[in-house]
Order: C-alpha cells, then structure tokens, then sequence
C-alpha cells in the first residue's frame, strides 16, 4: 500500500479531539486515508476542530467521564462508519499546582475521572465495537514514566492509565489488537501554556524557559510532532508492538 494510504478503510475514534493534539492526530489520520470520529464535551471547540480539518471528520459532543456517553459516542462511530480500527484515549485535564497536603480534593478527583475513568470506558465501550487487529493509544504525559513536585493528581493520573495500557494490552492481544501509551514531553500548545504560566508563579521563574534547558533538545515539542508517533502507534507500522511505552520528550525523560 502506497504512503499516504496506510489507514485506508480504517475508522479511527478520537477523545480529547478538539485539543491540538486531538486535532493534529486527526490530520495526521486523515492524510492517510483514514475516517475519523472526534469527541469532545466543547460543542464549540468540535465545531472549531470541523472547519479547521474541512469538515472531513465526524463530532460527537460527550462528558468522557459518563458511561452513558461513552457507549452512545461509541454507537455513533459504529452507525456512521460500521466498526472502530483505531481508539485514541486522548481527553485529560491538568488541575492545579500544589504540594499534596494542600492540593483540592475536588481537583484531584476531576483529573483522575477525565484521564483515567474516561480512558477505562472508552476501551471499555469501543474494545467490543473494534475489529481484529487493531489499536488503542491512551494519552500519557513524561509525567506518566516520572514525576516532579506540585503535579500529584495529573502524575498519578498519568501513571495510573499506563496500569490500564497493559492489562488491556494482555486482555485484547488474542484479537490481536495492540494497546499502548504515549508520553509526551512539553508541547508547544495552549494545554501546556496554561501550565506554565501556573508554573511560573510557583518556580518564580519562566517555566517555558526553564523547561527547555532541561529538555536535551532545547525546545518543546509540536502537536503534530505527537501526531505522528500517534500515527505510528496506530498504523501497521506498529504491528509488532504492544504493552509499551512511548515516550515522545526531545530526550527529557533520559
């Protein structure tokens, strides 16, 4: 199969999708052939992410976090393109900045609800409606393979789904569909932005400037920088691969 139509046939159901990297990975998808279902709870944001890609996908507006949701989402990927190849668990929120004794009870349960909760139903609900053979990505962090003072909800979070990554990956490999995490360092996008600009007053310092010192690439990364492992992760490419992580940082994690 030629490049540029290695997801031909493939039906790929993104959460998250109204994000860069929701949309980045769409595009990326797209360019391959692929069809593309994106879901957001930002009904403006999906509409947004619409007209941005050409009015090429399909939206579904959804809380991740309601089960409910997650098997109407995934029914309507199903009625509007007849199975699901590629899941990209992708929806996930930061919280706040603080050490655990004062982080907010509330916060720490609303992380953890969106990243990790959201991706459990929608393996959950999309694993059944999946043909053989194909792929899960659930969206981690660097924050998922280590950890830094501040960040407990989002740390355990990230942690938390790489647990769900392998036992879905042993669970699902007689269907020979392969699962696995991504692990993003910084990325040059609003998600992060907000971040660091928490983390700036914390640091009492430039948090964009000090992360790319300690990044060995100096930089951030791009959305479409992730897209593309995503690709990877969802492609034949992959074929061989499951159970891993894969961290996508400029050498951050090292």
């Amino acid at each position: 199969m030629g490049f540029g139509m290695m997801m031909r046939g493939k039906t790929c159901l993104i959460t998250g999708g109204a994000g860069s990297i929701g949309r980045a990975a769409a595009a990326a998808l797209l360019a391959q052939g692929a069809q593309v279902m994106l879901v957001d709870r930002d009904e403006a944001a999906l509409a947004a992410a619409s007209a941005e890609l050409g009015g090429a996908v399909a939206v579904a507006a959804a809380d991740v976090t309601r089960g409910a949701d997650a098997a109407r989402y995934v029914a309507a990927t199903v009625e509007r393109f007849g199975a699901i190849d590629v899941l990209f668990a992708n929806a996930g929120v930061f919280g706040v900045v603080r050490p655990v004794v004062e982080y907010p009870d509330e916060v720490f349960d609303e992380v953890m609800a969106v990243s990790v909760r959201g991706a459990f139903l929608a393996a959950k609900h999309a694993a059944p409606a999946m043909r053989d053979g194909g792929s899960i990505v659930i969206m981690s962090s660097i924050m998922g393979l280590t950890a830094d003072p501040g960040v407990a909800a989002y740390a355990t979070a990230k942690h938390a789904v790489v647990g769900l990554m392998r036992v879905l990956a042993k669970e699902l490999a007689g269907r020979r569909i392969r699962v696995n995490t991504i692990h993003p360092g910084p990325v040059a996008n609003g998600f992060q932005g907000r971040i660091e600009a928490e983390l700036s007053g914390v640091l009492g310092v430039d948090a964009t400037a000090f992360l790319d010192g300690v990044i060995p690439f100096g930089r951030h990364g791009t959305a479409e920088e992730v897209a593309q492992a995503v690709l990877f992760l969802a492609s034949g490419m992959s074929g061989f691969v499951t159970g891993t992580t894969l961290a996508v940082d400029g050498g951050m994690g090292i």
